[in-house]
């Protein structure tokens, strides 16, 4: 059994990251992310990925995880916005 802070630590993780899921869902099926700031998006990947090399220099896996996982979502998000801007862009 993990030690309380270490499973309110994946608890907390799980939730925070998870939450992004539907928002890369609904990118992904509307074929748009209009709404999107691209901006937030930068500063706040940019801030996951600190967060990210916080918990591996602390060997924190709740923060590892967390991070490495929204990290990845929020790019996709990104990427997407990228990508099918640049489709409905006019020519």
């Amino acid at each position: 059994m993990l030690p309380a802070p270490e499973l309110l630590g994946f608890i907390a993780a799980f939730c925070t990251t998870f939450a992004f899921v539907p928002q890369v869902l609904l990118v992904w099926r509307q074929r748009h992310a209009d709404g999107i700031s691209t901006g937030m998006y930068l500063i706040f990947s940019f801030g996951v990925l600190l967060w990210l090399l916080y918990g591996l220099q602390l060997g924190a896996w709740p923060v590892i995880l967390a991070n490495g996982i929204t990290l990845v979502l929020a790019l996709c998000v990104l990427a997407m916005k990228w990508h099918f801007g640049r489709r409905s862009a006019p020519r």
